[in-house]
């Protein structure tokens, strides 16, 4: 045993302590994150704009603050952008975290000097909370991969700016960095292709331990290690006992990955955002990722299925409920003030608060009055492909409203790894689930309003190749597996199997 293995122990026993101290104390640490951000936000443009000098209480912030996505906080970024200090939070932020929007264009996420932290704390908890429950650090002593965007970061008005995952690899820490993959040029590399070949090149000869990244990119990874090999990852990289993921839902891809590993490994889910780091997994035996309450961010809940009428029910951590679909609602250290950052989440415990992702709030398909969400397609495909020899690469669904013949249905773009023997039985199985999580579906499907979905077999590689042409190829990048709308679904009509 190595002496950064042997010392990792009990230094994850004691950050683990430490985080079980105020998990046991939910309600307690939010409202000292609530008091800290209002009196540091009085000081700032958006305090004064918004009366924080008067707020004593969560239901008085409520009166003060609406819920805001980008568009809403966006005068008061750009101001920030321009150079101006104390807008949404004191001083200038340290980065901006570049990320796409459907409306608005490149959005620039401010990350602070109080915000930044919190992003490597709870990455590195992750791993110690890993080792206290194994109680084994091996993994330490081999190489560790996070396929992430470039690190190359650009200056705007003298602030860095480039992706979340980019500016997290310059906070890799110094005991770290001889294990970590691949090496600084390779990760600078801007196409992804090329990038991922030189990823290869670069790992083979490696002692792998751990390897981490979104699953649909990492699968990339592992196939062309295999094409390249002829062996199963398990036999490449022998000492790869688990995997870091987060971005999706990992249930859809599990066989897949299992498939191209060889063997079964541990996973670890983290719910990192541009906006903060949202949650991880704390343990292997029990559902969800443990909710971050210490990390100077405020949670407010509203549930998803009243999200859009006039005036939604909005809640804070105290008022959640297990097996509620909620949009989460963020206040943080960086300043983002009542922020919908459009993810939905689902509380899998309550002591400690737990949650996993259940979709986002603006891809659902309701075409018809469905409403149907992201892990309700998620799950239909899981029950119907579990105890087969199906396996996935990707998948997304959108509403056929205007069919040639017959009646409208929702459309299931999957490109298979290993076919189903019969396409219209799996069909069937995916509606039949469908049917039994959503009623509105269900009586669609009796009312002859709707028939039943129908798959579309992608071809191999053809959604990597539709990411291509949108010019989202790897990274950070994912589909989205639900639209209520054909943008997709009508582009991907391009890469069908004949």
């Amino acid at each position: 045993m190595s002496l950064k293995s042997f010392f990792a122990i009990p230094f994850a026993k004691l950050a683990t302590k430490q985080v079980k101290k105020w998990a046991k104390k939910p309600h307690e640490t939010q409202e000292k994150v609530f008091q800290y951000l209002i009196s540091e936000g009085c000081k700032t443009a958006f305090g004064k704009d918004h009366d924080f000098v008067s707020i004593n209480t969560y239901e008085d912030f409520k009166k003060r603050v609406k819920v805001n996505d980008y568009e809403g906080l966006r005068p008061y970024v750009d101001r920030i952008v321009a150079g101006e200090e104390n807008v949404l939070w004191k001083g200038k932020p340290i980065y901006f975290a570049k990320t796409s929007g459907t409306t608005s264009g490149a959005k620039y996420i401010p990350i602070t000097k109080e915000s930044m932290p919190t992003h490597i704390k709870a990455a590195r908890n992750a791993l110690l909370f890993y080792i206290a429950e194994k109680k084994d650090a091996s993994f330490v002593n081999g190489k560790m991969i996070f396929l992430q965007g470039s690190p190359v970061l650009e200056n705007k008005n003298g602030i860095n700016l480039g992706r979340l995952s980019g500016i997290v690899a310059h906070y890799v820490p110094s005991y770290l960095l001889k294990n970590r993959l691949p090496s600084w040029e390779t990760n600078c590399i801007e196409d992804w292709d090329t990038k991922v070949d030189k990823i290869v090149e670069e790992t083979l000869p490696e002692d792998m331990s751990v390897i981490s990244g979104i699953p649909s990119w990492v699968q990339m990874y592992f196939e062309k290690l295999i094409e390249k090999t002829g062996k199963p990852i398990s036999e490449i990289f022998p000492n790869f006992n688990f995997f870091i993921y987060g971005g999706v839902n990992f249930e859809p891809y599990k066989n897949k990955f299992e498939s191209l590993i060889g063997k079964k490994v541990d996973y670890i889910e983290l719910y990192p955002a541009s906006e903060g780091f949202i949650a991880y997994q704390d343990t292997q035996t029990e559902k969800g990722m443990l909710l971050q309450l210490d990390s100077g961010i405020f949670y407010e809940f509203i549930p998803a299925s009243e999200f859009f009428d006039e005036n939604p029910t909005r809640i804070s951590l105290k008022d959640v409920q297990l097996g509620v679909n909620y949009v989460i609602i963020l206040n943080t250290t960086a300043g983002l003030w009542g922020y919908n950052i459009g993810d939905t989440v689902e509380f899998t415990s309550l002591k400690p608060y737990r949650i996993k992702v259940s979709g986002r709030i603006k891809h659902f398909i309701s075409a018809f009055g469905e409403h149907v969400i992201g892990k309700e397609v998620e799950k239909a495909l899981n029950d119907a492909i579990i105890g087969t020899s199906t396996t996935i690469s990707e998948f997304t669904v959108a509403p056929q409203v205007n069919p040639d013949s017959g009646l409208p249905y929702h459309e299931w773009f999957i490109e298979f790894e290993n076919e189903p023997e019969d396409l219209e039985k799996l069909a069937s199985k995916i509606d039949a689930s469908m049917q039994a999580q959503n009623i509105y579906y269900l009586d669609l499907i009796d009312g002859k309003i709707l028939r039943q979905l129908v798959i579309r077999k992608v071809k191999r590689g053809g959604f990597h190749e539709y990411m291509k042409s949108i010019g989202k190829f790897g990274g950070q990048n994912k589909i989205p597996q639900l639209s209520d709308n054909r943008k997709i679904a009508d582009v991907l009509q391009n890469f069908l199997k004949e």
